[in-house]
């Protein structure tokens, strides 16, 4: 699961899961997310091969929105297991934020402990990554969240047009992390 959704954020998730081997649902990509959590559940079980990757999006909207219901409802479905998320930060004020396992920054290097949205790693002691969507992880059982800067953009760092480097690379900690928990 990816914490952003808007239209480049959109293009971005779709190269990297492309470059991970992953199936993404791309209905799912709006800012905010334009369909509802027992919709993306049936796509998910639609698609014929795994991992399958989806976004979540609140508009900025600060406390519980449609992405974060969205986000709820496929992680606690007995027939989807979320193998993690990609936590986008953003600037949305009054969030609680969540801890993250590690956090790719923008200029690929894998760091301990959140990012801002340009995916610059923040100073010593900030242990929450702050975004419109996350908070609602602090209540789920994911059991690797890895944090990013602004999907698809960071100043350019994480374009689709050069790849989709930060998101992939977010993407393929989570498998990694997967596998090693086998």
């Amino acid at each position: 699961m990816v914490t952003d959704g808007d239209l480049v954020a959109g293009r971005t998730v779709q190269v990297a899961a492309r470059n991970i081997g992953a199936r993404f649902i791309s209905l799912t990509t709006g800012n905010p997310t334009p369909i509802s959590g027992p919709e993306v559940v049936k796509l998910i079980k639609q698609t014929p091969t795994d991992p399958v990757v989806i976004m979540v999006d609140d508009k900025g909207k600060s406390g519980p929105g449609c992405g974060e219901r969205i986000l709820k409802y496929v992680a606690e479905h007995p027939d989807i297991n979320v193998i993690g998320a990609v936590a986008v930060a953003s600037n949305t004020a009054s969030t609680e934020g969540v801890k993250v396992d590690e956090s790719v920054a923008y200029d690929g290097n894998v760091v301990d402990g959140p990012v801002n949205k340009l995916g610059l790693p923040e100073e010593f002691g900030h242990k929450y990554l702050e975004g419109d969507t996350v908070d609602v992880l602090n209540q789920l059982d994911v059991p690797v969240i890895i944090g990013t800067g602004d999907t698809g953009k960071m100043d350019f760092a994480d374009d689709y047009h050069k790849g989709a480097p930060i998101t992939t690379k977010a993407l393929l900690e989570i498998l990694n992390r997967s596998e090693r928990e086998k």
